[in-house]
């Protein structure tokens, strides 16, 4: 693969978690850049160990891996977008008692979701001739960028638009599951 076929892929698989990011920052009481770093960081490299493992697992079963991805990543973002429209609908909170950060295995479990296309693409990538490595990290690196930048955006939409915002954080989650599965499902058409 060459570099600008890697850059091209990096950044497709970050925009899912790029929209999520939005989402986290939006339902934040004012999100700092050191949250947004933290959070990109998470994404990112979650986003950069899952095509390694996706690789590992394409080299030993690749189809038993593409047979499921895309129910799982569907499972997991609708079940996380769910739980944000939940919270949207709950007794009204003052903007200052909007949490300030969001806690670690919350944002570890939204990255691995947002990542499960990461391992499809990795256990993809078993099958031509590429440096997984640099891949995996190119890929990591514009999740990084990209969700440190979604979380500030969110911080700007969150403020116009306030509680609404956990609302269309979560419209957006199952939204993304639901591509993921259709685009999915219409492959095997």
């Amino acid at each position: 693969m060459n570099p600008v076929a890697t850059l091209l892929l990096a950044f497709a698989m970050s925009t899912d978690a790029f929209a999520a990011a939005i989402g986290k920052g939006a339902t934040l009481h004012r999100p700092r850049w050191r949250e947004a770093i933290k959070t990109g960081l998470i994404f990112g490299v979650i986003e950069a160990v899952t095509p390694i493992i996706g690789w590992l697992l394409g080299k030993a079963a690749a189809q038993y891996v593409s047979a499921w991805d895309h129910w799982i990543a569907f499972t997991l973002l609708s079940v996380l977008g769910a739980r944000m429209i939940f919270n949207s609908f709950k007794a009204k909170e003052a903007e200052d008692d909007k949490p300030t950060k969001h806690g670690f295995w919350l944002l570890a479990l939204t990255g691995f979701a947002t990542s499960i296309d990461a391992m499809a693409v990795g256990a993809g990538l078993a099958f031509v001739d590429v440096n997984i490595f640099s891949t995996a990290a190119a890929i990591g690196l514009a999740t990084a960028t990209m969700v440190t930048i979604g979380v500030m955006v969110g911080r700007v939409v969150g403020s116009v638009i306030g509680r609404r915002a956990e609302l269309a954080g979560g419209i957006v989650l199952i939204a993304i599951g639901a591509i993921i599965l259709v685009e999915h499902l219409q492959l095997l058409s």
